[in-house]
């Protein structure tokens, strides 16, 4: 897979530009290297500080500019410094190689200033005037750089370069650029040398959908549509032969009978970064439509954007007949309920679980253990898509909704048109529950989930003993109506001392399909 030998394109995102500051002590070299970069050249007579300077598009494989900032480390000079630190996508720090006082500084002053001004970007330790340098004076970048590195892990790469022999000038900003426009934080833990889980889950989804007959392995075909797919360049047999002996001589679970199996993908996505291509993994997370944050960039989501504030979004039938059939899927035992173990690998394909915090923990009927019906499961894809379209969207995608995202959301017809015609078509109801302190809102909402024959058996965890921090409440359940139609209710609980805000906040009120005012009897 985008082998050594294997041509292919690469995506950078959505970054038009790359804004480098160069800083460091004074007489490392800071504008000479600028002045080198820029005109591939040796420069005599070089200004004390350089205005910005940019480096064009094609001096570059991701072909996106970068713009190099020098600075000034004089004590005048410090409230510019620290503004351009903080506006920096990434950061350049120099030392000379020919004045070891200045390596000891960059640990001893320079990353902890970054560390104080809480500038959180990559940094590239560069060490200028490798020419200079005493003969006498050897040692391996390595040896000085470990225990640095291991120190400040905010630092990406380390390099040493000389601007009067031109050694390793270019390659200074290309790991700059590099570093932001395919960060190996997202990606990798460093510490612990392993994929951060949301890496994982990500690549998870992606060797899903390459796993086109599902057997759980990407055979040759497979393994050479996807290396199309990312890298616009085919895989030759050899090269399909020698990934598989790679991965079975480091890790034999990562191939089988069958193929390359996911613990051989997430290896050999792990073993790029490591071997400093990072750029291949990020090439692959683009392609399939992620973002820096490894979600899912919003042209891949195609949500309603324009509605009026009466207005709603619901799933289609389409969308709800997907999610019955994955529900079914995921409900080995067939006791018509999706245990918490079901629901984490149903989402293993998501960034995160969506509904692990509020609102809608536990805004659907659980049993004590945590386990979810289909009425139950499908209420809660109801209020998510209800309050965030787009989040649910995503999951869908996420999940494996094969069909055209656009096909998954329907916004309904305007509640002023509903009304003339005295018909809806909504299947989804909004209602805001209000009432003082301790009348029993709660206890309603509570009681919407506690009102079928699955929360009877299964001994239901009421919400109030939950979320009673929060004071805001949701409860979304399934309501069976006159002739066998099933409808979809959301409860909201409206806290007490917000109530004057929300009734003053027309469009907040449009959303309201009906109100509820409870009051204490006694």
């Amino acid at each position: 897979m985008a082998g050594g030998s294997v041509g292919y394109s690469r995506s950078s995102g959505s970054r038009t530009v790359v804004r480098v500051v160069v800083a460091g002590d004074r007489g490392t070299g800071k504008s000479s290297l600028i002045a080198a970069a820029a005109s591939e050249s040796f420069q005599e007579n070089v200004p004390s500080v350089l205005p910005p300077t940019r480096l064009p598009a094609d001096f570059f494989p991701d072909h996106v500019p970068v713009t190099l900032i020098d600075t000034s480390s004089s004590l005048e000079n410090r409230g510019k410094l620290n503004e351009e630190l903080k506006r920096a996508d990434a950061i350049v720090l120099t030392y000379a190689c020919d004045q070891p006082l200045t390596l000891s500084h960059l640990s001893s002053h320079w990353l902890h200033e970054l560390r104080r001004l809480e500038v959180k970007v990559p940094v590239i330790i560069v060490g200028c005037k490798l020419d200079l340098r005493d003969e006498n004076n050897q040692m391996s970048l390595e040896q000085v750089m470990s225990p640095i590195m291991q120190k400040f892990r905010e630092i990406e790469t380390c390099i040493e370069c000389s601007a009067a022999t031109m050694i390793q000038v270019p390659e200074a900003f290309y790991y700059a650029q590099k570093a932001v426009l395919h960060p190996t934080s997202p990606l990798f833990d460093q510490e612990n040398q392993c994929l951060r889980e949301r890496c994982a889950r990500a690549l998870r989804r992606i060797f899903v959908l390459c796993d086109h007959d599902m057997d759980g392995a990407l055979n040759d075909v497979e393994l050479n549509e996807f290396q199309v797919k990312c890298f616009n360049a085919p895989l030759q047999p050899a090269e399909i032969v020698g990934v598989k002996r790679v991965v079975h001589e480091k890790i034999p679970a990562g191939v089988n009978q069958l193929g390359l199996t996911l613990t051989g993908f997430l290896f050999l996505h792990a073993l790029f970064i490591e071997k400093g291509r990072i750029e291949t993994t990020w090439a692959v997370l683009r392609k399939f439509g992620y973002d820096d944050y490894l979600k899912l960039r919003d042209d891949f989501l195609p949500v309603p954007s324009k509605r009026a504030p009466d207005q709603s979004v619901e799933l289609t039938s389409e969308a709800v007949e997907f999610l019955s059939g994955v529900f079914r899927l995921f409900d080995t035992d067939n006791d018509g309920a999706l245990q918490p173990t079901d629901l984490d690998e149903l989402f293993c394909t998501a960034p995160e679980s969506p509904w692990d915090g509020a609102p809608y923990k536990d805004a659907a009927e659980r049993t004590a253990r945590g386990d979810i019906s289909l009425n139950a499961f499908l209420s809660q894809w109801a209020l998510m898509t209800a309050l965030d379209p787009h989040r649910s969207l995503a999951n869908l995608v996420y999940i494996g909704y094969g069909g055209d995202p656009a096909s998954a959301l329907r916004i309904t017809r305007r509640r002023s048109v509903d009304r003339k015609k005295q018909r809806t078509e909504r299947n989804v109801f909004q209602c805001f529950v209000f009432g003082p302190r301790s009348a029993g809102k709660s206890s309603l909402l509570n009681s919407l989930l506690g009102s079928n024959a699955f929360t009877a058996r299964s001994n239901y965890r009421p919400l109030s003993k939950i979320n009673s921090a929060t004071g805001e409440h949701y409860a979304a359940n399934v309501v069976d109506q006159h002739g066998g139609c099933k409808r979809t209710l959301l409860l909201r609980e409206i806290p007490e001392d917000g109530v004057k805000k929300f009734l003053s906040n027309r469009e907040f009120l449009a959303a309201c399909d009906v109100a509820v005012f409870v009051y204490d009897r006694c």
